[in-house]
């Protein structure tokens, strides 16, 4: 670490933060449904997804490799500025989406930064068109499909195997499986999105000379990684929570159970694969056809319409701020120097904005009416073939949904 420059120090910390942003972006990942149906309470929920994403970050380092080593060509003469660059658009983007209460994709804003940074500084010729394809924008197309038709089929079947069961079980069953299938997303997500971070800071470390071309990350970005995602997760993405954990649907313990393991073993399958997709995608697929799976449920088309059109603009969106950005940086230490003092005036403007309407961990619950809307035409031709959720079932869903009042701190 000695021969680090002050530049690639300041790569380093801010792809620290980008993981850190993306640790309370995704947190509605793996416990919105588990806290929307009073599985688990909040904080608490919080609590566990960090620790395991902590955990997860040290079981593989197949996306890492995807980022450092497949997406940018190292021999393109890339420099740290333009990887400062990339995250800087990545974090903006991230930071919008969640003021918005979007579930739009970390990855996503990360892989569109650094296109965007390289193509702006370097041409296109630096970046791996075919990994673009074969990795990233394919596995986004086909992930949060599998995972939504998955989540359906296993919601249908959770419904049909405990339709005879008793209500008491049947509550307390399906809330233990979903604590448990939400540490299993938590887990997961620390091995797919901490990773991402990991393979940046490596990137930037060959960039400069500090690692050799095809090395793996070293022991202390895998840790510092880690640490970040899990301090972000901690803190809760409470607006994003609320967006997927009411705001889609009206999800009952039965469907948490369903949507979140689909959730994990398509993560976990991709993680093995090396595929750096977008967890976010991934677990909002997995909701709507939760939501799709159950006899009388609704999916908001409205907020799914929102996010899938957040989902379009990320890429886009993260790659024109980051090569405006990239412009500015390799102008020289004055350039990095008025990208820096820019991206903090950005960031201390939004959060400013998000505190005018707060959401945290006592209203993550609370459901604007606003939002709601009757079952479409597509819900209700998928849902006229489900079958109906047993008594005990909609009683626990009916119990879950009515949480005690709480008072709204102005924090």
């Amino acid at each position: 670490m000695e021969n680090i420059t002050l530049l690639i120090g300041i790569v380093i910390v801010t792809a620290l933060v980008f993981d850190f942003t993306n640790g309370f972006h995704d947190t509605a990942n793996a416990m919105a449904t588990t806290i929307s149906t009073g599985a688990l309470k909040p904080k608490t929920a919080v609590a566990m997804s960090a620790v395991l994403n902590l955990v997860g970050a040290f079981i593989s380092v197949e996306v890492a490799a995807t980022i450092s080593k497949g997406l940018i060509n190292e021999d393109s003469g890339i420099e740290p500025a333009v990887i400062f660059a990339g995250l800087v658009g990545a974090i903006i983007w991230n930071l919008l989406t969640w003021l918005a209460g979007l579930p739009s994709s970390s990855s996503h804003a990360l892989m569109g930064g650094l296109i965007g940074a390289t193509v702006a500084a370097v041409g296109i010729g630096a970046v791996s068109v075919n990994a673009v394809f074969m990795k990233v924008l394919i596995p986004a197309l086909v992930a949060p499909l599998v995972a939504g038709i998955a989540a359906m089929l296993a919601t249908r079947l959770t419904y049909r195997i405990s339709r005879n069961a008793e209500e008491g079980q049947v509550a307390k069953g399906y809330r233990a499986g979903q604590i448990a299938s939400a540490g299993l997303v938590s887990l997961a997500h620390g091995t797919n999105d901490a990773q991402k971070t990991m393979g940046v800071i490596t990137l930037a470390l060959i960039s400069g000379g500090v690692l050799g071309a095809d090395a793996d990350p070293p022991l202390w970005v895998i840790a510092s990684a880690g640490i970040a995602i899990a301090l972000g997760t901690y803190l809760g993405g409470w607006r994003i929570i609320r967006t997927m954990g009411k705001g889609l649907t009206d999800i009952r313990p039965a469907q948490g159970f369903a949507a979140q393991t689909s959730s994990a073993v398509t993560i976990l399958a991709s993680s093995h694969l090396g595929f750096a997709l977008s967890t976010t995608q991934v677990c909002s697929g997995s909701i709507m056809g939760c939501g799709l799976g159950r006899k009388g449920g609704v999916v908001r088309w409205s907020t799914a319409g929102r996010m899938v059109a957040a989902w379009g603009l990320t890429l886009p969106a993260a790659g024109l701020v980051a090569a405006g950005a990239a412009l500015l940086a390799i102008q020289g230490d004055w350039g990095v120097t008025a990208v820096a003092v820019l991206s903090v005036a950005a960031i201390a403007a939004i959060w400013i904005a998000s505190r005018r309407e707060p959401v945290d961990h006592t209203n993550v619950n609370d459901v604007e009416t606003a939002g709601a809307d009757e079952a479409g035409v597509v819900t209700a031709a998928v849902q006229a073939v489900a079958p109906p959720p047993t008594a005990g079932m909609e009683e626990a869903g009916r119990s879950s949904e009515t949480p005690a009042k709480t008072t709204v701190s102005a924090s």
